[in-house]
């Protein structure tokens, strides 16, 4: 072997053992943990948009009353950048009747939980009935209470609708006579699947019942329960007082043996009382007091402090309750939420918002000129995390204000709005009351996104205004809350206001401006 072939040799085992040395090297560099997430959901016969959690990682998607919930047809799921499943996907025909589970995966696995919500119209009444019906889905029964005069062998069915719009009921009752002395058998069948329902009839010597009173601050909303078809309303008085006032037709609301009265324009922080009345009968006297007209700290907008670039609006040192996304404008620009010494008083201050492209040339992105209760809580990259709501217990009936706007052609677009691109922008004021633990943190990073849902459950009232017109003149704007239930009580009030309505997803006009100014809350109707 001559020394060059030797050479050569020695270099190549040399190499073969670098190359097997370095097979063997451990790579400590971890993964990042990025969490894979559902961005959009969509299935047929849905009522409404797909809720996504992505904090708790739960899909909710809600069913019109059409759809068979054990057989839920997908027709879009999208998930976030390099994200897949592992194993089964959300994809076809799938049974929702239970929650199911799925594991997102982009380095790590993590799992998501995907569940349906069907609210479907239920109800059954019979003649003579008092109060209504009590229809116990999971225990698959109903109970209806009728006067110790009415002849229960003989008792006529004047509605009856336990399942869908498509639903049947054995044998047929609606209409007819059924002897309610013992327990009465009937199936509902839906979608193919029957299930045993049984009615039972309660007795009672009372023929009028005050169930409760729900006391805001200038309303209250009174519930009874009496005989169908007989002279059924709502009574009330101040505590001091020794006289009644019978509620005006216009305040009742009847359903059958049900009734209930919106008692408005009583004094805050007062006490009265109510009762049901049947005829010449009256039920129990329930006591009330209401609530305080309570108004946000600031609304008039006169104090704003300024931290480094950032204009605050509150007053340097004192109560925070309103906010702004300054804190993530000024990372590549200034605060586009200002004070303005433009006013409908002429006096005092507004708050001036500003949608801007925020960056330099092509660089940035557009931040949506916007004023909210709650706080900036961080900035996540180019985007912001937001806390919305303040610690609020009573119930106003609307939101009013004054406002100007400049409406700019929409110039920013992101996936899914560009079919806005150079249509006039939108501005919104709006406002909500929750019952959540907490108050409802906004994420708007597309990758993890989390937008405030007015249908979502913890959601007790919202309102909302809108204009997409020029308009240079002060004026004022009012809208209502639509509340969902007359006995839940908040833990939190939202109000927000922005320049462009699709800021959230940085979709709007560079140089819209909304100025807002002496925001009050109302408490009657």
């Amino acid at each position: 072997m001559t020394k060059i072939t030797n050479i050569t040799y020695a270099t190549l085992t040399a190499l073969l053992i670098a190359v097997i040395a370095a097979g063997c090297i451990k790579n400590d560099i971890p993964y990042p943990r990025i969490q894979p997430n559902i961005t959009s959901l969509e299935v047929r016969h849905q009522s409404q948009a797909a809720q996504l959690d992505t904090i708790n990682r739960i899909a909710t998607v809600y069913l019109d009353e059409t759809a068979d919930i054990y057989n839920v047809d997908i027709l879009q799921c999208t998930l976030s950048d390099k994200a897949s499943f592992v194993g089964d996907s959300i994809a076809g025909s799938i049974d929702l009747s239970q929650p199911r589970y799925y594991i997102l995966q982009i380095y790590q696995e993590y799992v998501w939980t995907l569940k349906a919500v069907q609210n479907i119209t239920r109800n059954f009444s019979v003649a003579n009935q008092i109060g209504a019906s009590v229809i116990d889905v999971p225990g698959r029964r109903i109970v209806v209470t009728l006067p110790s005069t009415a002849d229960i062998s003989q008792v006529k069915v004047l509605t009856a609708k336990l399942g869908s719009e498509n639903s049947t009921i054995t044998p047929e009752i609606e209409g007819r006579y059924i002897d309610l002395t013992r327990p009465y058998q009937i199936t509902v069948t839906d979608y193919g699947r029957s299930a045993d329902w049984t009615i039972y009839c309660l007795i009672t010597e009372a023929t009028v019942t005050t169930v409760r009173a729900d006391a805001w601050t200038n309303v209250a909303w009174v519930y009874g329960e009496a005989q169908e078809g007989r002279d059924n309303y709502i009574e009330y008085r101040a505590a001091s007082d020794t006289e009644w006032t019978r509620v005006p037709d216009s305040w009742l609301t009847v359903d059958g043996g049900s009734f209930h009265a919106r008692i408005i324009h009583l004094q805050a922080l007062t006490d009265y009382v109510a009762r049901a009345v049947s005829g010449d009968e009256y039920g129990a006297e329930i006591e009330f007091r209401t609530g305080a007209v309570i108004q946000p700290p600031n609304a008039d907008f006169d104090n704003w402090w300024l931290n480094g670039k950032v204009w605050n609006p509150w007053a340097e040192g004192g109560e925070q309750f309103w906010d702004t996304g300054n804190k993530g404008a000024t990372t590549l620009g200034s605060s586009n939420t200002q004070p303005s010494d433009d006013t409908p008083t002429g006096t005092g201050r507004s708050a001036r918002l500003e949608t801007r492209f925020v960056g330099i040339g092509m660089v940035g992105k557009l931040a949506a000129g916007n004023i909210f209760a709650g706080e900036y809580v961080r900035t996540d990259g180019t985007n912001g995390v937001l806390s919305f709501g303040k610690p609020f217990a009573e119930r106003p009936t609307r939101l009013r204000g004054y406002y100007t706007y400049h409406s700019a052609p929409i110039s920013s677009v992101t996936s899914g709005f560009n079919d806005l691109k150079n249509r006039p922008d939108t501005c919104t004021v709006w406002a909500a009351l929750i019952d959540s633990p907490e108050p409802f943190e906004i994420r708007t990073n597309p990758a993890n996104r989390q937008l405030f849902d007015p249908e979502a459950p913890y959601v007790i009232a919202y309102g909302a205004f809108q204009s997409g017109d020029d308009c240079a003149q002060w004026s004022q704007f009012e809208f209502n809350l639509q509340y969902k239930a007359t006995d839940r009580v908040p833990r939190y009030i939202l109000i927000v206001g922005s320049a462009s309505k699709y800021g959230d997803y940085f979709t709007g006009g560079n140089g819209s401006v909304l100025c807002l100014d002496d925001l009050q809350l109302l408490y009657d109707y």
